[in-house]
């Protein structure tokens, strides 16, 4: 399979699907006209990652706003993760945020809430 590279723009998060490393990126804000068709090629990555390799996946975010539809789309891909988690497999999240916006650890740690896979949250300065 291969890497997925999206452009990060002022409403596109930058998105790095690194296949080798096992390692999702997602860096920048997240309110497209169409969430539904940024993000489903990440969810059908995140879907051939864990079909095809038993090796760990993990999610770095560094997120700054997400819109309701962006929301509903980075459920799905912790759902994703959560049914491999709970299949055995290795995953997990580290979301870093920077330390004066509470905001976004406040929607950071709502997420954490639902799942019981590895969830990091760290501030940066």
């Amino acid at each position: 399979m291969q890497d997925l590279i999206v452009e990060g723009t002022g409403s596109i998060p930058a998105i790095r699907a690194d296949w080798e490393a096992g390692c999702v990126v997602m860096k920048g804000d997240s309110y497209p006209e169409n969430a539904f068709e940024l993000y489903q090629p990440v969810i059908d990555w995140i879907e051939a990652f864990l079909a095809r390799e038993d090796r760990p996946l993990r999610l770095q975010l560094q997120l700054l706003y997400l819109n309701t539809s962006s929301i509903r789309a980075m459920m799905d891909m912790l759902d994703q993760l959560q049914g491999a988690f709970d299949d055995g497999r290795t995953v997990g999240v580290e979301w870093r945020y920077e330390r004066e916006n509470e905001r976004v650890a406040e929607l950071a740690e709502e997420f954490r809430e639902d799942y019981t896979f590895p969830f990091d949250i760290l501030a940066h300065d």
